[in-house]
């Protein structure tokens, strides 16, 4: 990608972005201290805020880098002790069927379809596994507006027991096609969608963290894994797993002061 390019989107004939259905739209993150947890980020990445407007669901701010949109932070519901996480958006072109196949096919709809003012509508959702994800039609796509630079998302991929469990309700929604990793005894696949990799599924069995459950992995780059890391703790946040070589590059898997948890990823260029 280069670092202008929107998430796998097509200009439409109107100019604005348009995302190929299934493919991973945004990354948004509802936590209960937002000011604390803006000052967290904003040290992590060097993250600016803007407010787009009032929100249904709460306060709510864009974070930017160099004026573009690259994820969303939103405050929780004051009394409500749900846990802090990062939602991958997927892309849809239209939010209420999305929500239709997601009940038919397993899947349970939390919150939605709703507008959100007029950018869109949009559902969260949960797969047949309870990993919790979101759905975007987008009349205005949310971002993100900026990639390929330390602090953009760079890769989403659904962490869960067995991907055989799950694979099938994700391509019933969206169609993807998958590919297995050459490794035989590896339970990841890629998910593809016009014949180019969007997202990732990996199946970990016992390895799964009781205390999260199946989820989606928001990955985000960073000049430096091991640096990242450091400033993690020194910013309130934990290193969950130390620097390692991921098939993607450098890594380091981390949770931010209220316990979400995210990749750090110097991607291999």
């Amino acid at each position: 990608m280069t670092m202008t390019e929107v998430w796998g989107s097509p200009q439409s004939d109107t100019g604005e972005a348009r995302h190929t259905p299934g493919t991973p739209c945004w990354t948004s993150l509802l936590a209960h201290d937002l000011e604390s947890i803006k000052d967290f980020y904003s040290g992590l990445f060097g993250w600016a805020y803007y407010s787009p407007g009032p929100r249904q669901l709460g306060p709510y701010v864009r974070a930017t880098l160099d004026g573009r949109d690259v994820a969303g932070l939103g405050e929780l519901t004051p009394g409500r002790r749900l846990p802090t996480v990062w939602t991958t958006y997927l892309a849809s072109d239209d939010a209420d069927e999305a929500a239709e196949w997601i009940r038919c096919c397993g899947g349970t709809v939390g919150v939605g379809p709703l507008a959100a003012e007029d950018a869109g509508r949009l559902v969260i959702a949960s797969d047949p596994a309870g990993a919790p994800f979101g759905v975007w039609q987008g009349q205005r796509m949310p971002g993100a507006q900026l990639s390929g630079v330390p602090g953009t998302p760079v890769w989403h991929e659904l962490v869960t027991r067995r991907t055989a469990t799950v694979v099938k309700f994700y391509q019933a929604l969206f169609g993807y096609q998958t590919k297995r990793a050459e490794t035989p005894d590896t339970d990841h696949l890629t998910l593809h969608l016009d014949g180019r990799p969007v997202a990732g599924m990996r199946g970990v069995g016992a390895e799964l963290p009781r205390e999260r459950g199946p989820h989606w992995m928001t990955y985000f780059e960073v000049a430096d894994a091991e640096a990242a890391a450091a400033r993690v703790t020194g910013l309130g946040g934990r290193v969950l797993l130390p620097p390692r070589q991921g098939p993607g590059g450098d890594e380091t898997t981390v949770a931010d002061p209220e316990g979400a948890v995210f990749t750090l990823r110097r991607s291999a260029r």
